[in-house]
C-alpha cells in the first residue's frame, strides 16, 4: 500500500534526512579518538524539565535509571478553534465523548557506551478512562490499561564544549502496544475501543530527532525537535499519523540543588490513514478517521532538584505542569485541558 505523505508528514521526514546526514558525517568519526564530555561540577538544570525525554547524553561508562508519571486531562469538545457543546456533536452522532483521563508510567534506563554515544530504553505503562454521553442522556465510560510501545534511542553527540551541547536522536518505536481494547458499551459486550484508547501504534515507528542545550553561570536554556514516521500500516488496516513536537526552555539555577524552569512546546500530529473495519465511524467521534490530527501550543514551568553530594549524589527529582494556549483540531475532538508530569533519575 502506497502511503501519501502531508506537508507535515515531510516536515519530520526533512527532520529524518537532516539526523541521517549528521550520522553519516560524524559516526564514521564516533570511535576514532578519546573524546571527553560533560565538564564542570553537576547542575540541577543539566537535565531538561521532565517532559522533556532525550535531552542529555552520559559520560563513557555512566548508567541512568529513571521513573516518569505522566497525567493528562482532556474534557469539552473543540472543532479547530472552537469549542462545540455535546448537544451539537450529538446532532451527527449517537455518542460523544466529555473527557479523558490518562496516566503513564515511564520506566527507562540510558547507558553511554562511548562518550558520544548514549542509548536509551523506554518502557511505557498506560491507563486511561474516557467518560461519553449518549444520544438518549446515558453515561458511560470505557477503560483500557497495559504496556504501550517500547522506544529505543541512540542519541549521538555532535558537538559540545564547556557551554554549548549539540546531538542528534536515531530511534526506533515498536509495536509492543495493543491495538485490540475491547470494553463494555451500549452497543454490546467486549466492543474494540475506537483509536484514542487504544495503547500502541501497531507499526514501527522512526524517531529522529535533535536537541541543543546552553548554559551560563545561573541560567540554562535549550531547543528540542523530535519526529514520529509511521512504517507501513497496521493489523487492523490503518496507520496513525505522523507527529512533530518542537520545544524550548529556559531554567535559572537557584543554587547546587534547586532550578525552576519556563517551556514552550508546539505539536502536529497527522491524520489517521486507513480505518479499523470493526469500528463505526458514525457512532463515536474518536472512531471516525476524520476526527483525528491537529495542533497545540503548550506552556509548562518547572522545578528540577538534584543531590550534589553525600549519599544520594546522582539522584534528582522534578516535576512539571502545564496547559495548552492553543490547539486547532481536525473535526471534532476532545480538547486538552491541562497536565503535569513528574519524575526521579539516578545517574552511577
Amino acid at each position: 500500500m502506497t502511503r501519501v505523505h502531508s506537508k507535515k508528514s515531510y516536515v519530520i521526514l526533512y527532520f529524518l534526512l537532516f539526523s541521517m546526514l549528521l550520522f553519516s558525517i560524524y559516526v564514521p568519526k564516533l570511535f576514532a579518538s578519546e573524546y571527553h564530555t560533560h565538564q564542570g561540577e553537576a547542575r540541577p538544570d543539566d537535565h531538561a524539565p521532565i517532559g522533556v525525554m532525550g535531552d542529555h547524553t552520559h559520560a563513557r561508562g555512566e548508567f541512568m535509571l529513571s521513573y516518569r508519571y505522566m497525567h493528562m486531562v482532556m474534557s469539552g469538545m473543540r472543532q479547530g478553534t472552537s469549542g462545540v457543546s455535546s448537544a451539537a456533536v450529538l446532532e451527527n452522532f449517537m455518542v460523544t465523548p466529555t473527557q479523558m483521563t490518562m496516566d503513564m508510567h515511564m520506566v527507562g534506563m540510558m547507558y553511554a557506551p562511548h562518550d558520544r554515544l548514549t542509548m536509551a530504553l523506554m518502557v511505557p505503562f498506560l491507563d486511561m478512562s474516557m467518560d461519553h454521553v449518549t444520544k438518549m442522556g446515558m453515561n458511560f465510560s470505557t477503560q483500557s490499561s497495559g504496556i504501550g510501545d517500547i522506544q529505543f534511542n541512540n542519541l549521538i553527540t555532535v558537538w559540545e564544549n564547556e557551554n554549548h551541547h549539540f546531538h542528534i536522536h536515531a530511534g526506533m518505536s515498536f509495536p509492543t502496544g495493543s491495538i485490540e481494547e475491547r470494553d463494555d458499551t451500549p452497543a454490546g459486550p467486549d466492543m474494540i475501543l475506537p483509536y484514542p484508547m487504544q495503547l500502541g501504534s501497531g507499526t514501527f515507528d522512526v524517531l529522529p530527532g535533535l536537541t541543543y542545550t546552553g548554559k551560563l553561570e545561573k541560567w540554562s536554556w535549550g531547543f528540542q525537535g523530535t519526529g514520529v514516521i509511521r512504517l507501513g500500516t497496521n493489523d487492523r488496516q490503518y496507520t496513525l499519523g505522523d507527529r512533530l513536537n518542537v520545544t524550548m526552555w529556559g531554567a535559572r539555577k537557584w543554587n547546587d540543588w534547586l532550578s525552576q524552569s519556563l517551556r514552550i512546546e508546539g505539536k502536529i500530529w497527522g491524520d489517521i490513514e486507513g480505518a479499523d473495519p470493526m469500528l463505526m465511524p458514525m457512532m463515536v467521534p474518536t472512531a471516525n478517521t476524520k476526527n483525528h490530527g491537529g495542533k497545540r501550543l503548550d506552556v509548562l514551568m518547572g522545578l528540577n532538584f538534584s543531590v550534589p553530594r553525600g549519599f544520594f549524589k546522582g539522584h534528582r527529582i522534578a516535576v512539571e505542569g502545564g496547559l495548552p494556549v492553543y490547539q486547532d483540531l481536525n473535526g471534532v475532538q476532545l480538547e486538552t485541558d491541562w497536565m503535569i508530569s513528574a519524575g526521579w533519575q539516578y545517574t552511577f
